[in-house]
């Protein structure tokens, strides 16, 4: 279920006591995004609602999907906010509203983040209000939960050892052979830890993952090996997909080194050819002949031969 990965995303990486009270049979995924329009392309939202201790709490995640830092965050948070307000006032019978008891949910707004700049947006919303400081608790402010997924501590995450820390593991912008190392770590974490759903849902994180994780030429050799791996069983996937990773990091490391070395034979076989050149016009050869010897242009016999005069 989804709201199980949620709740163990939670229990991940929120250290905070409340966590631990969140149960699963009173999580709801709410179908519906408030995005605005100009962002659809650089976010989207997830928005759970729970019932703790009778009291409604939704949780506000906004998965940030450019790799700039966006300073309008608290503004932005802020106005979906509002808008989950205004939606739930919409949706709440007039009587209940009217009641001397009645109350809006709590909202605990969370940004996950995947972009290669450090986050330095700030995380309260008073820092965005122009002289805060002289109004104390008389101004609007709340701060948001942050996770800055290429900053995570990549040991941090093994020992954490589920499907979301995997998923973060994968997620972070490092080298190829990098990846390579950590996919086949994260084949026995999948193997002893993930159910038969959280399989299901790794295997389409990971597939995202590595399709939008590389492009050009690249990204094609990727797309080619998931297809060939994406049949199998998660573990099996996970494993297969590194070793076909590896493979073709060395067939491109070895196609380099050869197209390196071929390089330089041609450039050897260049150099001497020069030389010869050099030789023969000092000995004082017609340039006719040494065209015919060498197969150097009339132009390249010409500069070699000015050159030594």
């Amino acid at each position: 279920m989804i709201e199980k990965k949620f709740i163990d995303f939670l229990r991940s990486f929120v250290k905070k006591e409340w966590v631990d009270i969140i149960e699963e049979e009173n999580l709801i995924l709410i179908d519906k995004e408030f995005i605005q329009e100009d962002f659809k392309e650089e976010e989207a939202d997830i928005v759970y609602k729970v019932n703790i201790d009778g009291k409604d709490v939704i949780f506000y995640v906004l998965l940030e999907l450019q790799s700039r830092v966006d300073f309008r965050m608290p503004i932005r948070l802020l106005m979906y906010m509002t808008e989950i307000w205004r939606d739930e006032l919409k949706n709440t019978d007039e009587n209940i509203k009217k009641r001397k008891n009645y109350r809006l949910p709590v909202i605990v707004p969370i940004v996950l983040y995947n972009g290669k700049n450090t986050w330095t947006a700030v995380r309260s919303f008073k820092e965005i209000l122009n002289g805060y400081e002289l109004f104390e608790e008389n101004v609007v402010d709340f701060k948001y939960l942050l996770f800055d997924v290429n900053r995570m501590d990549k040991e941090e995450l093994f020992n954490i050892a589920n499907v979301v820390s995997s998923v973060f593991l994968l997620d972070q912008d490092v080298e190829i052979e990098e990846i390579i190392k950590r996919l086949k770590l994260i084949g026995r974490i999948i193997r002893s830890s993930a159910t038969k759903e959280q399989e299901k849902s790794f295997r389409s994180w990971l597939l995202n993952i590595f399709k939008n994780g590389f492009e050009g030429e690249k990204k094609e050799n990727i797309y080619r090996l998931l297809v060939e791996v994406s049949e199998m069983e998660v573990d099996d996937m996970v494993s297969n997909l590194g070793r076909k990773l590896e493979e073709e990091f060395k067939h491109r490391e070895k196609k380099g080194m050869q197209q390196g070395i071929q390089c330089g034979i041609q450039q050897g076989i260049q150099q001497g050819k020069k030389e010869m050149v050099r030789n023969l016009l000092l000995l004082g050869v017609d340039v006719e002949k040494i065209i015919k010897a060498s197969e150097l242009s009339k132009e390249d016999i010409e500069k070699i031969k000015r050159e030594i005069n």
